[in-house]
C-alpha cells in the first residue's frame, strides 16, 4: 500500500533480501534493515532517489533483521510495477522510518483491508498480541494476508469479513456490518483503521455515529 509524499526525504540504498509474490498482483518484499522503528511506522521508496516517494507501512517486527514492505501492484503506477521486478540484490532507496500510527493500546481494535493488514502485522510481530482484536475485511479469500499467523498469534479475537465467497472460519458479509450491529463497540476504546480512503472513512464515520470520539479513532490511509 502506499501514498504520495507531499516532501522531500532522505533516502538510503537498501539490498533487496527477497521479494515475493504471496497472492497474484501482491508482493511482499524484504530489504536489509538499516534503522530501528517503532511497529506502525512507515518509510518512504524509491527506485532511484530522482523518482517521487511513495510511503509503505512496516510489516515486520522491531527485533527482525531485515525490513520487510507489503504493496499491491497498481498497473500504469509510478513505483509498483519496477519494484515488482526487482531480485535479490537489487537496490531499492528507503528512508528512515517514522510516522505516528504506533502505540496501540493493550484492547485496541485493529481494523484493516487489503494491504493495510501490513502495520498490524508489524505489531503482532513485535509481541503486540496479548489484548487486541484484530478486524480484518476483504472480497475473497487469498486477500487475507498472513491469515495463519494471526490465527495463532490472536485466536478468537481474530475475525475475517469476506464479502464474495464463504468459509467457515470467516464472517460473510461486510465489516461495517458487524460494527453497526456489535455490542463490543465501545466508547471508550481506541479504534486503528488501516487501508484505503473509503473503507477508513466509512468505518470512522459508523464509530462516530456510534458514539466513540474522534480522538478514539486513529486512521492511516492509503490510495
Amino acid at each position: 500500500m502506499s501514498q504520495p509524499v507531499r516532501r522531500k526525504k532522505e533516502v538510503f540504498p537498501t539490498k533487496v533480501l527477497s521479494n515475493t509474490e504471496i497472492t497474484p498482483g501482491v508482493f511482499s518484499i524484504e530489504v536489509e534493515r538499516l534503522h530501528d522503528f517503532i511497529p506502525g511506522q512507515v518509510v518512504a521508496a524509491a527506485i532511484n532517489t530522482s523518482d517521487p516517494l511513495r510511503l509503505y507501512s512496516i510489516a515486520s517486527g522491531k527485533e527482525q533483521p531485515f525490513l520487510r514492505l507489503l504493496y499491491d501492484v497498481k498497473p500504469g503506477g509510478l513505483l509498483t510495477p519496477q519494484m515488482a521486478r526487482l531480485q535479490k540484490g537489487d537496490t531499492l532507496y528507503i528512508s528512515a522510518p517514522f510516522g505516528r500510527f504506533t502505540k496501540a493500546p493493550d484492547d485496541a481494535w485493529w481494523i484493516a483491508t487489503g494491504t493495510g493488514i501490513a502495520p498490524f502485522l508489524s505489531m503482532a510481530e513485535s509481541g503486540q498480541t496479548q489484548g487486541p482484536t484484530l478486524l480484518q475485511g476483504a472480497r475473497y479469500l487469498t486477500q487475507f494476508y498472513y491469515a495463519d499467523f494471526f490465527k495463532t498469534a490472536f485466536g478468537e479475537r481474530y475475525l475475517r469479513f469476506c464479502t464474495a465467497e464463504e468459509h467457515p472460519e470467516v464472517i460473510h458479509g461486510r465489516l461495517t456490518n458487524y460494527l453497526k450491529e456489535s455490542d463490543d463497540v465501545q466508547a471508550d476504546r481506541k479504534y486503528y483503521l488501516c487501508g484505503n480512503a473509503n473503507m477508513v472513512v466509512d468505518v470512522r464515520d459508523l464509530l462516530l455515529e456510534r458514539g466513540v470520539p474522534f480522538e478514539n479513532i486513529v486512521a492511516e490511509i492509503y490510495f
